[in-house]
């Protein structure tokens, strides 16, 4: 059974928004269906996705001067995936008070990433429209900044060597240079220790296969060179 409500208000610091929207963001289309209601989230996931959207590339716009448009979109993606919005309705709980249909909740719907990263938008868009953007846009901020506080750190995570390749063909026309350096521990065991050298700077990684030690050392060079974009 679902918890009560009004505990989730408080969590989201929004009292002054009213059951029945929220009620809304946290029903599934699948409890809709088997009782016939005449609503679900999915509305309100678009329109939480909307406001997501544009808080995110103003706070991104500002955060990064010296990025271009490719940069920040790369970011706000990285922001919005499905797994980045599912940890935070993880850590609000939300699951906890979703509404799902009996077939959903035994398949471990209420758990999915998916499902977790529409309702979070759901409720976003539940706290729009009953208390308005300032209060969205300051709710939002406080999550993504403690959940990730340095968002263009993201980008490694995603693919590093892809990243790597493409900023430094932009910004000198050369491709990274990567050289396996060593192989050690036991052969049922490796541990590779790689370098990746471009226009004079240089990164190491170290992982147990050749393909994630160069993923590691492309991380740690975008990373780099991407604080360092003035000097680099």
């Amino acid at each position: 059974m679902a918890r009560n409500i009004d505990e989730l208000k408080i969590r989201l610091g929004a009292e002054n928004c009213g059951n029945s929207r929220l009620n809304e963001a946290l029903t599934h289309r699948s409890y809709a269906v088997e009782n016939a209601l005449p609503y679900d989230n999915q509305r309100l996931e678009f329109l939480g996705d909307a406001v997501l959207e544009i808080v995110l590339t103003e706070y991104l716009f500002n955060l990064y001067p010296e990025c271009d448009e490719g940069a920040l979109t790369k970011m706000r993606s990285a922001l919005v995936r499905e797994g980045a919005l599912a940890a935070l309705a993880r850590k609000l709980e939300l699951g906890e008070y979703l509404l799902v249909g009996r077939g959903e909740q035994e398949a471990g719907g209420a758990g999915r990433d998916s499902t977790l990263a529409d309702l979070f938008e759901a409720v976003l868009g539940a706290l729009y429209l009953e208390g308005g953007f300032e209060q969205t846009r300051n709710f939002i901020l406080k999550m993504f900044r403690e959940e990730y506080p340095e968002p263009r750190s993201l980008l490694s995570s995603i693919n590093p060597k892809g990243l790597l390749q493409e900023y430094s063909q932009h910004r000198w026309g050369k491709q990274p240079v990567y050289t396996v350096l060593r192989t050690t521990g036991p052969e049922h065991l490796p541990v590779y220790e790689v370098e990746v050298s471009l226009h004079g700077y240089v990164a190491f990684g170290r992982a147990a296969s050749r393909k994630h030690a160069e993923s590691e050392a492309a991380r740690n060079l975008y990373l780099y060179l991407t604080e360092h974009e003035g000097k680099a």
